[in-house]
């Protein structure tokens, strides 16, 4: 059975356990503005601010590798038409959060949505 005293401390750690959430999601997780960083072959082909100009944009990326369609969404970027045989990146769809990635192996493609705020980086929350 359950004493007073039991049922306060069991309260109070459920009280801190969510406030903590809240902290890590309001600040170790913001990353300010994202942008996307197209990568070809281990090289950065282009970066791209999310901002309204480019919602809606289309970027081919034609290389020795292949040819790549890239779709620019409201905060989200997608491929939405490829040259190499499995389609993993086309049927992939949208990403929007920071740290996700689209990988197109036969086109030595990688599109990767990054923040700016380098602070906020994976080791800034786990230290």
């Amino acid at each position: 059975m359950l004493t007073k005293g039991d049922k306060y401390l069991i309260i109070f750690i459920i009280i801190i356990s969510l406030l903590s959430l809240v902290f890590i999601n309001k600040s170790a997780l913001h990353y300010g503005k994202k942008y996307v960083s197209i990568q070809v072959d281990g090289e950065e082909f282009k970066r791209i601010i999310f901002d309204k100009t480019v919602i809606g944009k289309t970027i081919p990326i034609k290389t020795e590798f292949g040819y790549n369609l890239i779709e620019i969404g409201d905060e989200k970027v997608r491929v939405i038409e490829a040259d190499c045989p499995d389609q993993l990146d086309v049927k992939q769809g949208y990403i929007s959060k920071v740290g996700e990635v689209i990988v197109c192996l036969p086109n030595r493609l990688v599109i990767e949505i990054k923040g700016l705020d380098e602070k906020r980086d994976v080791d800034y929350i786990s230290h």
